[in-house]
């Protein structure tokens, strides 16, 4: 287990400044370029207030460790994704928490080549580091810190994944939640064909209309209502530092983010039949059921970004998905983006001629979903061991959590990595009412 509170599975994530603050991240930085031996790192930061203050003080560990700095100031986590193989970087660092609330933020690494780096594959040495006051010496010659705006060279690299001419001139409500995917989205704007219809579109460290998390259900009406008030062909919205995006059809119905993996896969097979597509166990029958039908072959691994990203390198595979809306691609050097299914998604709407609503309809009418529901537990891991005893007559597997599988129907429940949480997800076979049921029997289990 970690000792320094804000050290998480796949980053450091705090309330600021009793778990994370100024000393630490100086620390945190010279500790970084110690284990990366590195020459130069990039780092950039989100909206939250405490962001420039972090920022500042984590540039100065870096170049007091005698390692240059290119700060891209605000953007978005995938930014730090492209930069860091695109300025042949040693390493990248994001500071954001991402759907938090306000008064908490983080830091996200990758090694060179966007290489995660979570506590398993060096955050831990980091942490044993600071604790050891083991930082090596300062510097003889301070590293050298490099402004820089890298938004149009961003822009410009999703040009690989759409193909604009495909496009139709559709109207798309944008939910940007006051975060920092704003900028972003006016940078495109006048590539696309489409009409943005832009809420909540200023990046605000104050975040007046709630923290920007679309799986909070009190967070979507703003979009659905966009939806309805402009007769919108589509809605998407953002979290904070838009490595993830969520979809809304035509009639304001939000979309589990497990279809839009389906949806994914299957547009992204047509162009490389064969191609292996990694995907979580949380919820797996609809996947697997388009990548066998699209000619793919479907590579399960433990949820999280960490872990999605090493299996997809391990297998090279074209694109990976979780149903928490994070959605990797080989050619984005394996990372997650909040960009690039925004994008995919209005091409393939308009390549089909079917509005979204009838492309993931049948999906849904199959394999009808729970949803992932959060249940705060004193004691997550005992919980886990009783469900395991109750349903001992289905198939179960261990990956991540226990999933347990019936002929028509199959749950996961997992631990969060970060949270006192049991996280639930249960699926049927086209079984809306036995989906209900069963649904409701595992959180009286859960919950009792």
């Amino acid at each position: 287990m970690t000792n320094i509170p804000g050290f998480k599975a796949y980053d450091i994530r705090g309330k600021v400044p009793s778990e994370l603050n100024v000393e630490i991240a100086y620390k945190v930085g010279r500790a970084f370029v110690k284990l990366n031996n590195a020459k130069k790192v990039i780092i950039g930061m989100d909206i939250r207030t405490s962001s420039p203050e972090l920022s500042e003080a984590l540039a100065n560990g870096i170049t007091d460790a005698g390692c240059d700095v290119v700060d891209l100031g605000m953007c978005g986590t995938e930014m730090i994704y492209f930069s860091t193989p695109y300025l042949d970087a040693d390493g990248g660092v994001m500071i954001t928490a991402s759907h938090n609330p306000p008064e908490y933020n983080g830091l996200k690494f990758v090694k060179k080549g966007s290489v995660p780096m979570g506590y398993a594959s060096g955050l831990q040495e980091v942490e044993q580091m600071i604790l050891n006051n083991d930082l090596g010496e300062l510097a003889a010659k301070k590293g050298k810190v490099e402004k820089r705006d890298i938004m149009s060279e961003f822009i410009e690299s999703l040009n690989q994944f759409y193909d604009v001419e495909k496009m139709k001139p559709f109207k798309v409500v944008v939910n940007a939640g006051n975060g920092c995917v704003g900028p972003a989205l006016d940078a495109i704007e006048d590539r696309l064909p489409i009409e943005m219809i832009k809420v909540f579109h200023e990046p605000d460290s104050a975040f007046p209309n709630g923290v920007p998390n679309p799986l909070l259900p009190e967070n979507r009406q703003p979009t659905i209502d966009a939806i309805k008030k402009h007769g919108a062909d589509l809605g998407v919205a953002w979290d904070g530092d838009y490595d993830r995006c969520f979809f809304f059809d035509e009639t304001g119905e939000f979309i589990e983010g497990y279809y839009i993996v389906g949806l994914l896969a299957k547009s992204i097979l047509k162009n490389n039949p064969g191609g292996k597509i990694v995907h979580d166990p949380r919820l797996i029958w609809n996947t697997l059921d388009i990548v066998e039908e699209s000619g793919g072959e479907a590579v399960v691994s433990v949820s999280g970004h960490a872990f999605i990203k090493e299996k997809m390198r391990e297998v090279n595979s074209i694109y990976g998905g979780e149903m928490s809306a994070h959605h990797y691609f080989r050619e984005n050097a394996y990372s997650d983006s909040g960009m690039i299914p925004f994008l995919l998604v209005i091409q393939l709407i308009a390549e089909e001629g079917r509005p979204l609503s009838q492309l993931v309809g049948s999906m849904i009418a199959k394999y009808p979903c729970s949803g992932e529901i959060n249940t705060t537990l004193e004691n997550p891991k005992a919980k886990i061991e009783e469900i395991k005893a109750k349903y001992t007559d289905g198939k179960l597997d261990e990956l991540d959590g226990i999933s347990v599988e019936y002929d028509t129907w199959r749950f996961n429940v997992r631990m969060s990595n970060t949270e006192p949480l049991l996280r639930l997800n249960v699926e049927s076979k086209g079984d809306v009412e036995l989906l209900k049921l069963k649904t409701e029997e595992l959180l009286q289990l859960i919950r009792s």
